[in-house]
């Protein structure tokens, strides 16, 4: 069902048809998109040489950051090396001849459901909770049943042999997801210069007062754009805080690297999880 391509193999999480998968082939059409059940079996298959580079949702416009990601993403081994954002559309698919009036129930992950909750009001239909949109699909399709349709990804009914009756159902036309490009090399090649960059990174701040005020300080002081800023908890411990951030350049920058190390002396951990290009869609927005 994966198309093979010259330029080597992705992985994603998800089922084949997934917006995953769609968004390897529309980004990386010259890679075979490989599906894997979870979010570390897709990193495992990218630091094993199983696949040359990964593609990872990590944030929706919408529903927010993708949960497990950012606890993943530093212990993983692997390096940001891209972002991509896609428009996220749902089709309401159904078996070969069902006709809308037959249908009752439409299936799909909870997320893809919310995210279509009043066109399918409009629709009458009521709804039914699985796993994800592919498998929504690819259920439907290995058990037919004339009174339920599919909330699913556009790709597929072209895999599962799915007719589309209503196209586009999400309510909210700007859903767009982001995604980020990992591989396993340790030192990838940097960004030309001549590109605007983004670089990723985590950090713990000291056990001191006002850590976080100081250690953030340096980038307020140099005029370095943090774009993004998140905490979450390591190892499920209430007392170990680590931080995800995002910052406008690269670590050469003069104003990043000063920045930086104001950030190192409050900091007892920090890690630069990837410097890459940033993706013209963020200055298209609006």
């Amino acid at each position: 069902m994966s198309q093979a391509g010259s330029g080597g193999r992705i992985a994603f999480q998800g089922e084949l048809g997934a917006n995953s998968h769609e968004a390897c082939s529309q980004f990386f059409p010259d890679h075979e998109p490989v599906p894997h059940a979870s979010f570390e079996d897709a990193f495992e298959a990218v630091k094993s040489g199983d696949c040359q580079l990964g593609l990872i949702p990590v944030e929706n416009s919408i529903a927010g950051r993708v949960a497990d990601v950012h606890h993943l993403l530093p212990s993983s081994g692997l390096k940001i090396v891209g972002e991509r954002f896609k428009p996220i559309h749902f089709q309401l698919m159904v078996n070969p001849g069902v006709t809308l009036e037959q249908v009752t129930t439409a299936v799909s992950m909870p997320i893809a459901l919310g995210q279509c909750r009043k066109t399918l009001r409009k629709l009458k239909l009521k709804t039914q909770a699985a796993g994800d949109t592919a498998g929504a699909a690819k259920e439907l399709a290995e058990s037919p049943d004339p009174t339920k349709a599919a909330v699913s990804p556009a790709l597929c009914a072209e895999l599962y042999g799915l007719e589309i009756l209503v196209r586009d159902i999400e309510d909210e036309h700007n859903n767009t997801t982001r995604f980020l490009v990992m591989t396993a090399q340790k030192d990838p090649p940097p960004p030309p210069f001549t590109q605007p960059c983004v670089t990723s990174f985590i950090f713990r701040v000291k056990n001191l007062p006002a850590a976080l005020y100081k250690a953030l300080g340096g980038f307020a002081t140099n005029g370095v754009n943090m774009t993004k800023l998140e905490s979450y908890m390591e190892n499920g411990a209430f007392t170990a805080t680590f931080f995800y951030a995002e910052v406008d350049g690269r670590p050469e920058d003069i104003g990043v690297a000063r920045a930086f190390d104001e950030l190192r002396f409050f900091s007892e951990k920090f890690e630069i999880l990837g410097v890459y290009p940033a993706d013209p869609f963020r200055t298209s927005r609006g």
